[in-house]
């Protein structure tokens, strides 16, 4: 069963990138409309915020961290059920925008 869910994890991924790899590029201005409207009641999106949950990581942190690269951010946002998240249930070009302004928060 756990191969079964690393299967459709690996043909998830291979899919996304070959989806973000045809679509126009990402558009960081888009994904900071998204991380406002659905991340922001949780998740620090931007500098300046005054509300957000101390027990989940800031975009920044997200956007610096190692074990989330581009690939395996897109596959975490386009998984229906996420551990903690509500189901976002966001189009690929969504995502691709999301990612781009998550990553743009790295320092």
């Amino acid at each position: 069963m756990k191969r079964t869910g690393s299967l459709q994890c690996a043909v998830t991924v291979a899919l996304l990138l070959m989806v973000i790899g045809e679509s126009p590029a990402a558009d960081r201005l888009r994904g900071r409309g998204i991380a406002q409207r659905w991340c922001s009641e949780c998740h620090v999106v931007a500098p300046g915020q005054v509300r957000g949950s101390d027990t989940v990581p800031t975009f920044a942190e997200i956007g610096e961290s190692e074990q989330f690269d581009e690939a395996s951010l897109s596959a975490f946002l386009a998984a229906p059920h996420h551990s903690r998240m509500p189901n976002l249930s966001l189009t690929r070009f969504e995502i691709a925008d999301l990612v781009a302004y998550i990553k743009s928060k790295k320092p």
